[in-house]
């Protein structure tokens, strides 16, 4: 099998503007010592980051707002919350979600 250089050199350029912005900060941030308030602000910058994405998954399909009577995902994600609330398994509430959502389609048909 023959590589190909333009293919190798897009896939070395995918991988490097993947690492670096991830490296980058946390090299130079562990370095720095950050102030109290602001370790605490950033602690909270995942679950925002997460709502806002699965917000826009729930509320909208095709870029308009899905009526909450024909909602499958918001009620598929019920159970998924009661999981993770419960047992705090990020693999039990994915499971949980998508058993959810098999059955919330069978049963729409």
């Amino acid at each position: 099998m023959d590589i190909r250089a333009d293919v190798l050199l897009i896939v070395l350029g995918a991988a490097l503007v993947t690492v670096v912005p991830r490296v980058v900060p946390l090299v130079l941030l562990a370095r720095i010592d950050l102030p109290r308030w602001l370790k605490v602000w950033l602690g909270y910058v995942p679950v925002a980051v997460l709502g806002a994405l699965l917000a826009g998954e729930l509320f909208l399909a095709g870029g308009r707002l899905v009526p909450l009577s024909s909602n499958a995902a918001l009620a598929a994600i019920l159970p998924a919350i009661a999981v993770a609330a419960r047992y705090r398994s990020i693999i039990g509430a994915v499971a949980a979600g998508v058993a959810a959502m098999a059955v919330l389609r069978a049963l729409a048909g």
